[in-house]
């Protein structure tokens, strides 16, 4: 059995779904449609995804060609075998809920070693962080609609708002409790 499709894998062969196309193409479509936000994309590791990707046969080269003097860039197409994998890791990944591990719940729980005051203080700087990815996906989402991007192709982009703003309203209200003494803060000492 192949590898689990890695998010930036499943990134490149939806691009290719598209059409054929060559790596640095797909890094640059990749950010012009702010799918950055949603996977880590770094030239590097997505030339490095589409070789993996080409030696399990889900991708194929077309051709390569150099214009000026850039360097040589192959062209690459989805195979029926890539499609198919794309098409098992969407429907995987939508319907089986896979427990991550982010940073932020970990140090989240050891906020307790913070003086309140000090907790506070990141806290607001987290929510001032939050807002400035708030306004910049409201405005991406706005462009899309105004562009009459049917809603489907940027549901991501609306998930991660949502999220953002749960976790920004949450951690308001946790700076309310700390402030009223709703939640008890204190800080292990040593």
């Amino acid at each position: 059995m192949a590898a689990e499709l890695t998010p930036l894998a499943i990134s490149v062969l939806a691009l290719l779904k598209e059409e054929p196309m060559h790596a640095y193409e797909m890094y640059q479509l990749l950010v012009k449609r702010h799918h950055h936000w949603l996977v880590k994309v770094r030239p590097g590791s997505l030339y490095h995804t589409v070789e993996r990707l080409a030696r399990q046969n889900y991708v194929r080269a077309t051709g390569t060609e150099r214009a000026g003097n850039r360097p040589e860039r192959t062209t690459y197409e989805l195979t029926p075998e890539g499609d198919a994998a794309l098409t098992r890791r969407v429907e995987t990944g939508i319907e089986e809920y896979v427990h991550e591990y982010p940073l932020f719940p970990v140090v989240l729980s050891e906020a307790h070693n913070l003086q309140p005051e000090d907790a506070v203080l990141r806290f607001r700087r987290r929510i001032a962080g939050l807002d400035n990815w708030v306004t910049e996906i409201d405005e991406a989402l706005a462009d899309a609609e105004a562009r009459q991007v049917p809603q489907v192709y940027w549901i991501g982009g609306t998930y991660l708002l949502t999220q953002l703003t749960a976790e920004r309203d949450w951690l308001t209200t946790t700076i309310e409790r700390i402030e009223s003494k709703d939640l008890e803060w204190q800080p292990k000492t040593q």
